[in-house]
């Protein structure tokens, strides 16, 4: 098994797909966002630079996102493949990720592009509602995700709400964002042969399918 790396758009699913691949494979999900988070308790110099950082909503130096995620790929669970999630985020980062796999002796592995209808996505997020009891995602545009009765959780009776960046504008935003920050990073590892193309605008369990079969066809370089 190799390292996976997803690259899609918001609202594609990408933590869905994420999560399947971990529960089949038994990998683990590293998320930047997550060790940031966790270091930012820590009563060490670093782990109040990341408080500060965090808290203050600017971005932590990208020297120390790499000294982070090296220490974590270095751990044992890492070793028959992970899956990366919240980075590389530009060019730069995508070049000193590639640094930091070989000074650990891994490939770059499996890079896959969830690639999704703009249109698609937008019924997605401007559909989307919450339970505030559990926390479970309905869609009012899609029949097969509608809650039965509107803005009522078919599994606890909880209200259902719509997240405040779940509007049009907002999704714009993010989306042309996103262009903008992923055309380099996708470009740079197409010239490198691992990036791999996916057509997210199918249902969840064929998406997955088509997903595995990249991951599994391959073998287990490092």
């Amino acid at each position: 098994m190799k390292s996976i790396m997803f690259i899609a758009p918001p609202a594609a699913g990408k933590g869905t797909q994420a999560e399947l691949v971990v529960e089949k494979y038994n990998i683990p999900h590293i998320s930047t966002g997550d060790i940031l988070r966790d270091i930012s308790k820590e009563d060490s110099e670093i782990g109040h630079y990341v408080f500060e950082t965090l808290a203050s909503g600017e971005l932590v130096k990208d020297e120390i996102t790499y000294q982070l995620i090296e220490n974590r790929l270095k751990k044992s669970d890492c070793k028959n493949g992970f899956i990366i999630d919240g980075f590389p985020r530009n060019l730069n980062q995508a070049i000193e990720y590639d640094n930091i796999l070989k000074r650990l002796g891994y490939s770059i592995g499996n890079v896959i592009l969830i690639d999704i209808e703009e249109k698609t996505l937008e019924k997605r997020i401007t559909g989307r509602r919450v339970c505030e009891n559990c926390n479970a995602i309905f869609n009012i545009n899609d029949e097969d995700s509608a809650p039965q009765i509107e803005s009522i959780c078919d599994n606890c009776g909880g209200r259902l709400y719509q997240r405040n960046d779940d509007n049009l504008e907002s999704f714009q935003t993010r989306y042309k964002m996103y262009l903008e920050k992923t055309g380099p990073i996708i470009n740079y590892y197409k010239k490198q042969n691992v990036l791999h193309e996916v057509d997210g605008n199918d249902t969840i369990e064929n998406v997955f399918k088509k997903i595995d079969k990249i991951i599994s066809v391959i073998g287990d370089e490092k």
